[in-house]
């Protein structure tokens, strides 16, 4: 059995039969079957359903915030934007797939040459709890728009999200077999992977799950895009708003409980500026309210699972062992749930968690440098390269470290780090390869095909 357990008590939201072998395999060649179809379909028949689906999105966004609240924590207001944001990629992709797939004409010696984007096939998407909606969507969206078809491995605490989403494709007119949820555990993903019918997979988790899933659609030749986990730095510049910089930045950690993988983790201060970053800093980072997700009044809630706080506590331990110091939080409260204070570390330095790993959690390590040329080299000494902000009132000077200095694939001035379907998305380093939405997105499961005409 699948369980669904609500992280604010503890308590079983609802239990799930976990699919068998046999079942697996009868949904994949229904997929398979259908892409047949599916791909001669037009561009505005598909665009249709993904507006059908879009709208439904927004009618039923307050429930599927609420589902997200119980199964993994989001806050309210949180859920309702990621449900928006699904909605705005659909409607990007219904607007804009037929123009990013056309032919693109070549001049050769031959009478007529150009290259031509056909879909692959089935492409399975292996996806996190943290954003359990805005993950699937950002790859279902251009992956479905483009003539493929999907299937979806969902993280096992999040399988009434999982169903919710199969069930809207279905209910906005799609044909049944064009996305399916596989509700399966960890154990049948390479055998998924493997599938004849599977011709390529996207993985958003971590840095180990996606060298695991890379080696096994390696061994199979079979394409795949990984987005993974990151230790965003943001540096804070001698000139920079600081009173503002406090803001984005701690906006940028304590969203959805400081669970991102493009979340605002080390901040990186200039030492002139440090004392009263960490003054505004520290204010709205204490007034962040966390507890039930479900309370309009709240601005943050648990963490997604027991285990995953206590991991996190674990890092801030180990790193207070290896002399950083807690500023505030950094305790486990005395309540039921998996809930986490937002904590700030200070003196962080090179072989503590804190430098070196992935905080998935409201803790923020802050580090003391001399100057901008210190603060870039230590916003690049990390194994990750997801995204990366700069925060200071000269925006060619941010533009340029952001540019050409700093070693991410998302790059932001005076902003934190955030997706957008019209700009692609993913990182480099520990952090994964290829790329998620725009016109770069819808491009990564598609056979680029030459086409000469002699």
């Amino acid at each position: 059995m699948m369980k669904s357990v609500n992280p604010a008590s503890g308590e079983v939201v609802q239990t799930y039969e976990i699919y068998s072998g046999k079942g697996v395999e009868k949904i994949i060649n229904s997929v398979d079957k259908n892409w047949h179809h599916w791909r001669s379909t037009s561009f505005f028949h598909r665009s249709q359903l993904m507006q059908n689906l879009s709208s439904l999105l927004k009618t039923k966004k307050e429930d599927l915030a609420r589902l997200m609240a119980l199964e993994m924590g989001k806050v309210i207001k949180e859920g309702i934007a990621e449900i928006e944001k699904c909605a705005w990629v659909c409607d990007y992709y219904a607007q804009n797939a037929e123009s990013f797939l056309e032919n693109e004409i070549i001049s050769t010696d031959a009478s007529h040459s150009f290259v031509s984007y056909q879909p692959l096939g089935t492409v399975l998407g292996v996806m996190p709890w943290n954003f359990p909606f805005w993950q699937v969507f950002r790859f279902a969206a251009p992956t479905i728009m483009a003539g493929n078809t999907a299937v979806l491995k969902h993280a096992s605490n999040v399988p009434g999200c999982a169903m919710a989403i199969e069930e809207l494709f279905r209910e906005a007119g799609f044909p049944d077999n064009v996305f399916r949820t596989l509700l399966i555990g960890s154990n049948l993903v390479e055998a998924v992977i493997k599938h004849p019918a599977v011709k390529a997979v996207s993985l958003t988790g971590s840095t180990p799950a996606g060298k695991s899933v890379a080696a096994i659609a390696g061994s199979v030749l079979k394409k795949c895009v990984l987005e993974l986990g990151g230790s965003d730095p943001y540096l804070i510049l001698k000139d920079a708003d600081l009173k503002s910089a406090a803001k984005i930045c701690v906006a940028g950690r304590l969203l959805n409980a400081g669970q991102s993988c493009i979340g605002a983790k080390r901040f990186i201060v200039i030492d002139d500026v440090y004392p009263e970053f960490l003054e505004y800093f520290t204010y709205e980072m204490i007034n962040a309210q966390f507890g039930d997700p479900c309370d309009p009044e709240i601005t943050m809630g648990p963490m997604a699972r027991t285990d995953l706080r206590d991991e996190l506590h674990r890092q801030v331990l180990d790193s207070v062992n290896k002399g950083a110091e807690v500023l505030i939080g950094g305790e486990i409260p005395n309540r039921n749930g998996a809930f986490y204070p937002p904590t700030i570390l200070e003196y962080v330095k090179p072989g503590m968690p804190a430098y070196e790993e992935e905080l998935f959690g409201p803790v923020a390590a802050v580090i003391r440098v001399e100057n901008t040329e210190e603060a870039v080299r230590v916003a690049n000494d990390s194994e990750f390269g997801l995204g990366a902000a700069v925060f200071t009132k000269n925006e060619n000077k941010g533009e340029n470290i952001a540019e050409f200095q700093l070693q991410a694939g998302c790059c932001f001035v005076n902003d934190f780090v955030k997706s957008d379907p019209r700009m692609p998305f993913g990182g480099i380093k520990g952090s994964g390869f290829g790329r998620e939405l725009s016109t770069h997105g819808i491009k990564e499961f598609m056979n680029v095909k030459t086409v000469v005409v002699k």
